[in-house]
């Protein structure tokens, strides 16, 4: 694997192969040293041109446990927000030898430009770009679905038949798109709950049905149920009347977790708007994968950085970015 860039390009084999090296990565962390030597000599930079605490420690401590240097780059207060261009920033990162570099950017195709200028040979990982994709979120969240439904037998299987409902600002959500089309390619069966002002305005090609009414969505019976985080600082419009309105029409309560089935799950990407689109009983239920969503996203990043860093890349063409 070269880039990480995307969910939609990624095949079922390569998305198999993350979330079961993943497995092995999760095994590790088990032990009382956690630490292991495969990338000593590594550099990885997170290069964050968007705030994202969670993300950045996340892929922080995937690359420190596999003993790469890192070093956090953030755009706030550096020659980036006096002007810089992204082709500056790449060239000062390829003169200073790294290797890989984890980028979360506001305008969408960043990581994509970055990865194929031909500015930079270091591998490229997108953690998010505008409300393009954030593929390495769509992966933990499958690897979280998979271990779930197959516990210790997860290796090997995907996610055919699953049902999963989407619910909340799909419009603004890279999160969401990710996980649809990995979710499409690993067999599951994938459902979007918004209000209409916060559904793309076209999403006939996407392998998804589209609801408008949460409790009609809840009815189908999910396996999973992922809310999304209303993007508030995203919205310069009126998407929904009030805040008490989206809740009651849309947000996860206790009304609606009592009527999953019993099997089901309650996922979210964070951070979490507690009382806005998810009660703090759904939260903080034990059907919730919150916070096994933050531990597997250690495991599922260690993944695509061993995979983009410990493989072979010698005869690999630039132009495989998946």
């Amino acid at each position: 694997m070269r880039h990480l860039l995307d969910t939609k390009t990624l095949t079922r084999d390569e998305a198999l192969s993350i979330l079961d090296v993943a497995e092995d990565m999760a095994d590790t962390q088990q032990r009382e040293v956690k630490k292991l030597p495969t990338l000593r000599g590594k550099t990885v930079v997170n290069l964050f041109f968007e705030d994202s605490t969670r993300t950045r420690i996340s892929f922080e401590a995937a690359a420190k446990r596999l003993s790469a240097d890192v070093i956090n780059f953030s755009a706030k207060g550096s020659s980036v927000s006096k002007g810089e261009s992204l082709q500056d920033t790449a060239q000062t990162l390829q003169a200073m030898g790294a290797d890989a570099v984890v980028i979360r950017h506001g305008a969408s195709g960043a990581p994509r430009t970055l990865a194929t200028s031909g500015w930079i040979t270091a591998g490229v990982v997108n953690a998010g770009d505008g409300t393009h994709e954030h593929p390495t979120q769509a992966l933990l969240d499958a690897f979280t679905m998979r271990k779930r439904r197959f516990g210790a037998d997860s290796r090997g299987r995907d996610l055919s038949g699953l049902r999963v409902t989407i619910v909340g600002d799909v419009l603004h959500s890279r999160v969401a798109r990710s996980n649809v089309w990995l979710l499409d390619t690993l067999g599951a069966e994938v459902t979007l709950v918004a209000p209409p002002t916060l559904v793309p305005q076209d999403v006939s090609a996407w392998p998804a049905r589209i609801l408008y009414d949460l409790d009609d969505a809840i009815a189908h019976d999910p396996d999973a149920l992922m809310v999304l985080r209303i993007q508030l600082e995203r919205m310069n419009a009126a998407y929904f009347p009030t805040e008490r309105e989206y809740s009651r029409r849309w947000g996860l309560d206790a009304g609606r977790l009592a009527a999953l089935g019993p099997d089901s799950i309650v996922m979210h990407p964070g951070p979490m708007n507690r009382g806005l689109e998810i009660s703090s009983e759904a939260a903080d239920s034990p059907r919730s994968t919150v916070l096994d969503q933050v531990a597997n996203g250690v495991s599922v990043r260690m993944a695509v950085l061993y995979l983009l860093l410990a493989g072979e890349r010698a005869g690999e063409e630039s132009e495989d970015e998946s």
